[in-house]
């Protein structure tokens, strides 16, 4: 099932949206993040933990591929895996372990692990196109359409 896309016009547009997400979510969940560099994949994250209850500061783990969140709602783990040269390498960080937890996964740059992972329960995808991002939202699986049952959003529809 898809939603969107919907038009972002700015920085609020995309803490509302993942302020109305996150009041949605019940872990276990798989979230994938897509889209270009600078699209705001990073920047969703931020608001997302934030509106989930994280205090401090977001950092991206683009090096260290997986940062630990521990919140309210559970544990959450957030994955960028942008330098993922090689599939393997989430082998080597124990990918599945984050799996089997009952978790909030995000995960940044999904499509660099290739077949490696699961489908998402949530699949984002952001676009920017001209002076606006664009965001769409895949779901599957049950956990998928029980948040998407859940999650009330207002935004404004776009066409691309």
């Amino acid at each position: 099932m898809q939603r969107g896309p919907y038009a972002l016009s700015g920085e609020s547009d995309t803490q509302a949206l993942a302020e109305a997400m996150a009041r949605a979510m019940q872990p276990p969940l798989l979230v994938y993040l897509r889209g270009e560099l600078g699209a705001g994949k990073t920047t969703l994250v931020r608001y997302l933990l934030h509106a989930l209850g994280h205090r401090g500061s977001v950092r991206s783990p683009t090096y260290n591929l997986v940062e630990p969140y521990a919140l309210d709602i559970g544990p959450v783990f957030h994955f960028d895996l942008y330098r993922v040269q090689d599939p393997e390498e989430l082998e080597l960080i124990g990918w599945r372990d984050y799996l089997e937890e009952a978790a909030l996964c995000l995960v940044e740059w999904p499509e660099r692990a290739q077949t490696l992972l699961p489908v998402a329960d949530i699949d984002i995808r952001l676009i920017v196109q001209a002076h606006q991002r664009l965001v769409s939202v895949d779901v599957a699986g049950p956990r998928g359409v029980q948040w998407l049952q859940g999650w009330t959003w207002t935004g404004t529809e776009a066409s691309l």
